[in-house]
């Protein structure tokens, strides 16, 4: 018995020993993007897109719980396919980007929920208002990139905010308050 115990104790510490670390992967900003919409007076689903956004994870496979996600969106990036419209949301009346010209998230708190999914809390910033917001998320694939030849992750995730938490809610509620955001990314390991 005490020999077991002994050769227990010594897989478990070697087993700790070469624990995996957690990997740092920066986002592929070609493939990158976060689409939101909302109801316009009950007549359509308008759609707006940001892309091309900086960002980093710190993946901890061993321990999902542990890893972390920042992100940070030049708030001047937005597309929605009509300029009017853009030139509007950047106004001071919605996204106030002259004042505040990044739109930033940074993980508070990882909930592994399924072999690939789990909530990221995190504070979102947007319009100079920081709110925590939940991000229902799902591993898409992880491995090497066929053509990049480095490893490789991508993630997608939902979440559902209210404009008025950042001062953005002029025409609510004819114009819905709750705007949808889905978000897909792919992540890379920098190349040395």
């Amino acid at each position: 018995m005490k020999k077991f115990l002994l050769t227990s104790a010594a897989v478990f510490g070697l087993a700790t020993a070469v624990a995996a670390e957690p990997v740092n992967y920066v986002l592929d900003a070609s493939h990158s993007q976060i689409v939101f919409s909302y109801n316009h007076l009950g007549f359509s689903t308008t759609t707006g897109m940001f892309s091309g956004f900086d960002g980093a994870i710190s993946f901890d496979a061993e321990n999902p719980a542990a890893s972390s996600v920042t992100v940070e969106v030049k708030a001047d990036s937005l597309i929605t396919g009509w300029n009017e419209r853009d030139a509007h949301f950047l106004s001071d009346d919605f996204f106030g980007a002259g004042a505040a010209p990044l739109i930033t998230f940074a993980s508070t708190g990882i909930e592994v929920t399924g072999e690939n999914t789990g909530l990221i809390t995190g504070d979102l910033t947007v319009n100079g208002i920081t709110k925590s917001v939940v991000l229902d998320a799902t591993m898409t694939q992880m491995g090497d990139h066929p053509m990049a030849n480095l490893p490789w992750v991508g993630f997608n995730a939902t979440t559902t905010v209210l404009r008025s938490d950042f001062d953005m809610g002029m025409f609510a509620p004819y114009v819905s308050d709750e705007v949808a955001i889905e978000i897909s990314i792919e992540a890379m390991v920098p190349a040395e």
